[in-house]
């Protein structure tokens, strides 16, 4: 039975003797800290919620009243107390209206109590402490409940776990690897390809020298993969894919972590040091030597090392490798550019690895300092010495990446307002660290950085370093062994164009910022397109030993494809196929550039609009050139509504090593998150575009081309066209033969579809309109060649 107690005094009052000690004479109301109100003592949760006092005795409710006698009679004992418990009946109606309404009001409450013989406010406590009672029971019914249920869970996952560590592999019976091989048995399949290739020819090259026929490696029954039904088996004469592509690194990145005995000890850092104050003076001495150590090229207009003068004037102290000289090919550039960036700005970056990754996006691919050798006390970046890791890359999977671990230093020369940035290698006097394919040594190479007024500061570059002489494609090997692939030019070009852009960072009195909200908008939009253009450099490249597939066998063909596989933030996850090929164009860089740049002239190219014309909603330019600006595009297809817009985002950027055009679908939410001020690394972004590069004296079909008329060298330009596409949202998916098919035809009819464009009538004409930034005239158009499909 539910019932409610009241203990009530034999004097009625209304006052209390505050000299009593109610709670000594109650021990189990321990818990219960009784105020004072209106003359009645009150339990804590009646001055919270109005209720009665917790339970006195198991399930029984009770509100404890007491008044005492006037102050003449403060002193006298309370007499005993009389408790008054509720009848059955009263009990009974009650429960019958709990039951219809838990919540009674007054007029209910009223007319209940005169039909009981109770007070109104001991029915109105009776339902409180109901309540309370009803809650509390519901309470621990579902807590039982979810117990029971996490049990459950718990039994569940055990048993998971359990079944987890007992897998057997179907194949060969043994303990199974958890994950999802499927990608990973594709990729090690694609590899396994290319070093049967190599060993082929290894043992080819053998049997004719030695004269004893040395069989490969018998060929094992295939999975049946999709990709392993195109051919590679190549001829002898031909370069085989292995020296096409660059091989797996055997120190990547992401797993060149040091120990303690691959780091500089104190003996090194000393002579290391020393070594610095050498390679400071060479770089300071090449910079500002003229003939006989440089000499001008007539066909570029470049200055070309003079080896055998430089090794007379700079014997490289500790070379112990003089034995393999053969085994390298010396690059050695020169130039001078003025940029808008002070000297301590650029001295900053050039110190920090992820600044100086950001500052060349596109040369950069991956950069870390291993080892701080010194430093300034005072913080100065003067005579700080560091040691670092670099990866550099072109764009194209043609032309395998450079990695190199170099020390780096930084000293100032204050009388004359300049800083010196020099890079030497380390392997002279630390030869433990495993070597990148192919090998590339960084000799001491840098830059002298000029302080000019305005904030501007003029930088002198070289770039000198030894590479192993390794086949390159025919199409990429004049690019490549001229210097303009990774030489000082290419630097101080996308130097120039990168100050411009932090310059229009930085900016905050833009007046008019069409739909951009405000400067923050403005910049995170900017930070968005960077990751874009960073992301797509990255991913048509051999960056972390990414190996690419030839489609065909010929050694002409161009078309290599990849698949990723992509769980990380800023991608789209899933697996990724990505296509590039790269094509010779009788057509000047700046020509090219400005029919892909322009959003209107290229939807009227059927396979890279599809049928839609794109309109231009926000435009942000961040350099001198028209053609450095960022925009944001509106796709105009029928299906759009107010509901559904889509949008692309694009950049594009020129200079005299170069342009680049990146574009990538983007859906109203992610723009919103960037326009308001959100990070937007968090956006997944595939980005897809073309790499245009100029080239002097190249070949078509592995012929020179035709020499320039008027003298101008400007004999045309290489095209790299870049797509990726999202094969599957499961990351454990495969490739299947219609994708590969499908991306391929795609990227062949882009190919075709730009080359007729620019041999129109039309094309000539716009293109003779556009001022070439070194006045160059464009040659005549002729056909070039396409990849096979």
């Amino acid at each position: 039975m539910y019932g409610d107690c009241q203990v009530i005094s034999s004097n009625m009052g209304t006052n209390i003797n505050p000299n009593f000690n109610f709670i000594s004479n109650f021990q189990h109301f321990s818990s219960i800290l009784p105020k004072e109100e209106n003359g009645v003592l009150r339990g804590k949760e009646d001055m919270e919620s109005g209720s009665g006092s917790e339970q006195l005795v198991e399930e029984h409710q009770g509100i404890i009243e007491m008044d005492s006698n006037n102050d003449n009679v403060l002193h006298q004992n309370l007499k005993k107390k009389r408790y008054h418990r509720h009848t059955a009946r009263q009990i009974q109606e009650m429960e019958a209206l709990f039951k219809e309404c838990p919540h009674p009001d007054d007029k209910q409450r009223l007319k209940l109590s005169q039909e009981l013989g109770l007070k109104p406010r001991q029915v109105k406590f009776w339902f409180q402490n109901r309540r309370t009672q009803m809650k509390a029971q519901h309470d621990r019914a579902d807590n039982a409940i979810l117990r029971a249920e996490n049990e459950t869970l718990k039994n569940e996952n055990y048993r998971l776990q359990t079944a987890l560590r007992n897998i057997i592999c179907p194949s060969c019976g043994g303990q199974g690897i958890l994950g999802e091989p499927s990608l990973d048995e594709q990729q090690l399949r694609l590899e396994n390809a290319r070093l049967r290739d190599q060993l082929e020819q290894v043992c080819s090259m053998t049997t004719r020298y030695t004269g004893r026929p040395i069989e490969g490696m018998p060929m094992q029954p295939s999975l049946d993969l999709d990709m392993n039904i195109y051919s590679r088996q190549y001829t002898e004469a031909m370069v085989s894919s292995s020296d096409m592509m660059s091989m797996p690194s055997m120190l990547p990145p992401e797993a060149a972590h040091f120990s303690k005995g691959d780091l500089l000890i104190d003996e090194e850092k000393t002579l290391a040091m020393d070594l610095a104050v050498s390679s400071i003076a060479e770089l300071v001495k090449m910079c500002r030597s003229t003939e006989p150590l440089w000499v001008r090229d007539s066909e570029s207009g470049k200055d070309i090392l003079n080896v055998e003068e430089h090794a007379r004037m700079f014997p490289w102290p500790l070379n112990l490798k003089q034995h393999l000289i053969n085994e390298f090919r010396t690059e050695a550039t020169r130039d001078s550019a003025v940029v808008i960036m002070n000297s301590i700005t650029l001295v900053d970056a050039f110190l920090d690895a992820n600044k100086w990754m950001e500052l060349f996006p596109s040369i950069v691919a991956k950069a870390r300092t291993i080892q701080v050798i010194s430093s300034s006390v005072s913080g100065h970046a003067s005579g700080s010495l560091q040691l670092m890791y670099a990866e550099l890359q072109a764009l194209s999977p043609l032309v395998p990446t450079r990695e190199a671990h170099f020390l780096r230093c930084c000293q100032q020369n204050a009388d004359e307002g300049s800083w010196a940035i020099v890079d030497f290698p380390i392997d002279t006097f630390h030869d433990s660290l495993q070597h990148s394919f192919p090998r590339y040594r960084r000799k001491p190479s840098g830059c002298i950085i000029q302080d000019m007024p305005n904030g501007y500061s003029r930088v002198t570059w070289v770039e000198h370093g030894e590479i192993e002489e390794k086949p390159i494609h025919q199409i990429f090997n004049h690019f490549v062994h001229s210097g303009m692939a990774f030489g000082a030019h290419r630097w101080l070009a996308i130097l120039q164009r990168q100050c411009e852009r932090i310059a229009s960072l930085m900016a905050r009195n833009i007046s008019d910022l069409g739909v951009i909200p405000s400067p923050e908008a403005r910049q995170n939009l900017m930070k968005l397109a960077q990751r874009m253009i960073r992301t797509f450099s990255v991913n048509i490249s051999t960056s972390g030993g990414q190996s690419w597939t030839a489609l065909s066998e010929s050694p002409d063909d161009t078309v290599r494809i990849t698949t990723r596989k992509i769980v990380e933030p800023g991608q789209p996850n899933g697996v990724i196929l990505s296509a590039v090929s790269t094509t010779w164009l009788p057509y000047p860089h700046y020509r090219v550039f400005d029919l892909l740049r322009d959003e209107r002239r290229r939807s009227q190219l059927e396979v890279l609009s599809n049928g839609n014309s794109l309109h231009e909603v926000a435009h942000i330019a961040n350099g001198s050139h028209p053609g450095n600006c960022i925009s944001l595009l509106r796709i105009n297809v029928a299906s759009n509504s107010s509901q559904h817009v889509e949008l692309m985002l694009q950049e594009s950027c020129t200079d005299q090593s170069g342009s680049l055009v990146v574009y990538a679908t983007i859906d109203v939410d992610s723009i919103q998150l960037a326009m308001s001020g959100e990070d937007p690394s968090c956006i997944p972004l595939l980005p897809i575009g073309f790499s245009i590069v100029p080239v002097v004296g190249s070949t078509v079909d592995g012929h020179p081309s035709p020499p320039p008329e008027d003298g101008v060298a400007n004999s045309g330009c290489l095209l790299t066209v870049g797509l990726q596409v999202l094969a599957s949202t499961i990351p454990s998916a495969k490739l299947n033969l219609s994708s590969v098919t499908a991306i391929n035809n795609h990227l062949c009819n882009t190919v075709h579809q730009i080359n007729a464009a620019l041999g129109s009538p039309a094309s000539i004409e716009n293109g003779n309109t556009i001022a070439e930034p070194n006045n160059a005239p464009a040659p005549a158009p002729a056909p070039a060649p396409a990849p096979k499909q």
